[in-house]
């Protein structure tokens, strides 16, 4: 298994402990995938941005198509969606 470098939601800081902080208010939790690019928190944000304009944005699918595209992408790659 690969090794990589985190910063945890307890000893962030600065624009990380505030990414973390609306992370847990917004889900209960700082998910794995926020905690894997915790060292760049500005790339962090704006991978954050990119998801909500995918998701939630203005698309001609639909919300749950686009759910169910992310879920069929994260089984064939094995990854818990």
């Amino acid at each position: 298994m690969a090794w990589i470098e985190i910063i945890t939601p307890e000893k962030a800081t600065g624009a990380l402990a505030g990414i973390y902080r609306a992370a847990l208010d917004r889900a209960g939790r700082v998910y794995n995938i926020l905690r894997l690019q915790s060292l760049n928190p500005p790339v962090l944000r704006a991978g954050i941005g990119l998801y909500r304009d995918v998701m939630h944005g203005e698309s001609p699918l639909t919300r749950a198509q686009r759910e169910m595209i992310a879920t069929v992408v994260s089984q064939v790659n094995g990854c818990h969606y």
